[in-house]
Parts: structure tokens; C-alpha cells; sequence
């Protein structure tokens, strides 16, 4: 099993980024690579640009070992 990409993140409380406001959360994905997460993570990252609580971020998930 390959890794999965999500683009995870949304609107903060404030600019130090540490709670996200209720109904603020958003995932995308997952991307089967990390490529394909980049541009979403792009296009989410230009689309929120002028909203100063608001971060996005690429995370990945691991294989599952069995």
C-alpha cells in the first residue's frame, strides 16, 4: 500500500494557529501523491490568501504494516 496525501487545515481562533473555530476544519484528499497535494494545497492556500486565520498544510498518511 502506497502513502496518501491529504491537504488538511482551515480557520483558526487567531494567529497563533493552535484552535481551530467549530465548523473551521477541512480535509482534502487524500492525493496518491504528494505532487497532487501540492497543487490543491495551492489553489486552497491562493484561494484563502486575504484571510489571515486561516492555514493549510500537507500531511501524509503511513502504509499500514501487517
Amino acid at each position: 500500500m502506497s502513502k496518501q496525501y491529504w491537504v488538511i487545515g482551515g480557520e483558526y481562533a487567531d494567529t497563533r494557529f493552535e484552535r481551530i473555530v467549530n465548523g473551521g476544519a477541512k480535509a482534502l484528499g487524500p492525493y496518491a501523491s504528494y505532487d497532487a497535494a501540492l497543487v490543491a494545497w495551492r489553489e486552497i492556500a491562493v484561494a484563502t490568501r486575504p484571510m489571515a486565520h486561516t492555514r493549510f498544510t500537507i500531511a501524509a498518511d503511513l502504509p499500514m504494516r501487517g
